[in-house]
Parts: structure tokens; C-alpha cells; sequence
């Protein structure tokens, strides 16, 4: 009965607001995507001019296969732009490409949550793989090894949590630095930045589904512990 319990409903909530924000930064990114920038800038050359503008020059832009796969490495200090931006002129790739910079910035400024963040992902893939498996043991046992596998299942999960949580300012902060950027360098017109605006706003919002959908497990996680302790 484990597997139908009605907390279900929990994880389907966030799988319906994942979905939302997916397809909403996708119909906006499709929409500027369409819209070319005026200076015909490509992802890379715009992505060039703002790390050098920002005295960063020993950031490579590089080209990675997919539709917004786009990130910025910083164990290597590669900045990797997908398909969908690194040879596109449009708004949408100057809006992407600019906000990886701001990862970059960040990284070279020492933007604490970027650390932080950094600081938790291999914690956090362990824990997210781990977790589900020893409450699901410890569900199955009774006793004290019981409550303290099910206690750290919690506890593993819980740096998920933390990890979304942390996501959160460091991509705001990225989106607000690219659009300051592309501001200051003039690099695009106004109606062009409210164009940007609109797809990294977008592209904010399935962070903010990430980190609720996570919550939402994380209840179901407690619902399911709690329900477990009453029974005994």
C-alpha cells in the first residue's frame, strides 16, 4: 500500500508546476528567439564582450549540443552555450548567453550562495540518491535502527531542500547582472532588454517550481515518517 498512498498527490502538484514553468520559459524563449538582435550579435560574441567588459579573460565560451542546455562550469571556467544560442542573433540567446556571464561574474567576484551551492552538490547527489532508499528500509524495519535510517533518509533529503533554496538567489542575481550589463555596455536597445526581461524571468520561474516541487516531496517524506510513528 506504500506505493498508493494518497501524499501522492503531493509529488503530482509538482510535477504539474514543473511543467507550467517549462512550458512557459519555452514558449517565451521561442518567441524572442524569433526576434533578432539589432547589432546581430551571436550568443558567443555577446557572451565575449560582457566577460571582457567585466575584466574576465580567462573564461572560455564554448559550444554544447541541445535547446537550453546552457550553463557556466566553474571548475574549468568554461562558459557553455547550447544550440538554441551560442550562433543565434536573436534576444532570447543575448538574454541567455548574458546570464551565464553573471555565473561567471559571480564566480570571479566570490558571490557566497554561488560557493555555497557549490559546496553542496556532490553532498547532494549523494543524498538524493541514497535517501528514498534508507527510509523505504527503515519504513520496512522497527525499532531504533528503524527511526535512525528513516531519521537520516530525512536528513539526506532535507540538503535537497537547502540546494533549491540556495538555487533561487544565485539565479536572480545572475538574471539581474546580465540585464545591468547588456544595460551599461548599451549592447542592446531598450525594447530589446524588455525582451530579455521577459525570457529570464521566464527561465527564473522553473527555478522557483524546482525548489516548491522539492518541498512538496520533502512533506510527503515527513507525512509519510509521521504516519509511520503513529502506527507504532
Amino acid at each position: 500500500m506504500f506505493y498508493y498512498d494518497p501524499t501522492y498527490i503531493l509529488v503530482l502538484i509538482g510535477v504539474v508546476i514543473c511543467a507550467i514553468a517549462s512550458a512557459r520559459v519555452n514558449a517565451v524563449f521561442d518567441r524572442y528567439a524569433r526576434v533578432r538582435n539589432y547589432q546581430v550579435l551571436t550568443g558567443k560574441e555577446a557572451a565575449e564582450r560582457i566577460l571582457h567588459a567585466s575584466g574576465i579573460y580567462d573564461v572560455t565560451v564554448q559550444h554544447i549540443s541541445g535547446k537550453l542546455t546552457d550553463h557556466y562550469d566553474p571548475r574549468n571556467k568554461v562558459l557553455r552555450l547550447s544550440d538554441s544560442t551560442y550562433s543565434s542573433t536573436s534576444v532570447a540567446a543575448i538574454g541567455v548567453a548574458a546570464h551565464e556571464c553573471g555565473h561567471a561574474i559571480q564566480h570571479q567576484t566570490d558571490y557566497i550562495p554561488l560557493k555555497v551551492r557549490g559546496a553542496l552538490v556532490p553532498v547532494v547527489n549523494f543524498g538524493s540518491t541514497i535517501s528514498w532508499p534508507l527510509i523505504i528500509i527503515g519504513l520496512f524495519l522497527n525499532g531504533k535502527s528503524a527511526l535512525f535510517l528513516i531519521n537520516l533518509g530525512i536528513l539526506l533529503f532535507s540538503l535537497a531542500v537547502l540546494f533549491q533554496i540556495v538555487t533561487l538567489p544565485v539565479e536572480f542575481n545572475a538574471s539581474r547582472r546580465a540585464v545591468n550589463i547588456l544595460q551599461d555596455t548599451r549592447m542592446l536597445g531598450e525594447d530589446e532588454i524588455k525582451g530579455v526581461k521577459k525570457v529570464l524571468k521566464a527561465a527564473a520561474l522553473t527555478y522557483v517550481a524546482g525548489a516548491i516541487s522539492t518541498m512538496l516531496q520533502f512533506l510527503r517524506l515527513l507525512l509519510i515518517t509521521s504516519n509511520r510513528r503513529n502506527k507504532e
